[in-house]
């Protein structure tokens, strides 16, 4: 792991990019006083630099004293996107305008995504807990579909926090029942994108013994902010 560049904030948060081969990534900390690790990814694969992002970021290290980690999904962000991705990106646009169905296109998309993006954070938290700021336990937070394929294999993950607004593919809604760490599933009543009833029937799979479902009115973008505080207290349970 090779760090490009660090900039620390004002509110004490030192922020450092990194490479790991062809990975980029970004690393929050606070203090040098080894950290619980939480994995941040947007749902599927928006760039790890979105503001909502950083801002959750830069929110559990500042306030909470974690130690936050995210990269970019092959094809997002900061690495190069393919010919037939964009071609699917295309095609979801069309048939979203013209309101036909799309599973089958985020099926296409989605699904290769999760499985090229789920060894990839594996590599990255091996190099991340060699660090002598970062600690385990290790907690999960963001894109629900990758965090399922993570939670069920990999067993340094402790906890996770799930935005149920993306698509989760057939494969990866079949692991649900393998789920048994504690789980925060937070879910927008009123998503466009989103059928509530996928996300409900999604928690109800969970095997997990734990598990707290928290559903708030409005569409996709319309996550209350306490749901911020809410969530590091989940990980303040299980991580610490």
């Amino acid at each position: 792991m090779d760090f490009t560049s660090e900039h620390r904030h004002d509110d004490g948060v030192l922020e450092r990019d990194f490479a790991l081969g062809d990975i980029p990534g970004t690393l929050w900390t606070t203090g040098s006083a080894p950290a619980p690790l939480v994995l941040m990814a947007h749902n599927n694969g928006l760039p790890r630099r979105d503001a909502r992002l950083v801002a959750r970021a830069r929110f559990h290290a500042a306030t909470y004293g974690y130690a936050v980690a995210s990269i970019d999904a092959a094809g997002c962000g900061d690495r190069p996107r393919t010919a037939a991705a964009d071609q699917l990106r295309v095609d979801l646009r069309r048939a979203m305008q013209a309101g036909e169905p799309v599973d089958e296109i985020f099926e296409a998309m989605v699904g290769p995504m999760v499985d090229d993006a789920a060894p990839e954070w594996r590599t990255t938290l091996d190099a991340l807990l060699d660090l002598p700021d970062v600690a385990g336990p290790v907690g999960y937070s963001g894109w629900m579909a990758l965090g399922i394929r993570l939670a069920v294999t990999e067993p340094r993950i402790a906890a996770a926090g799930f935005f149920a607004g993306g698509f989760v593919p057939r494969a990866v809604r079949a692991e649900a029942p393998r789920v048994t760490i504690p789980v925060l599933v937070l879910l927008q009543w009123d998503d466009e994108g989103n059928p509530r009833q996928r996300a409900l029937n999604l928690f109800d799979a969970f095997g997990s013994v734990e598990k707290t479902l928290h559903a708030n009115p409005g569409g996709h973008l319309g996550t209350p902010r306490f749901e911020l505080e809410d969530g590091a207290r989940f990980f303040d349970r299980h991580l610490r």
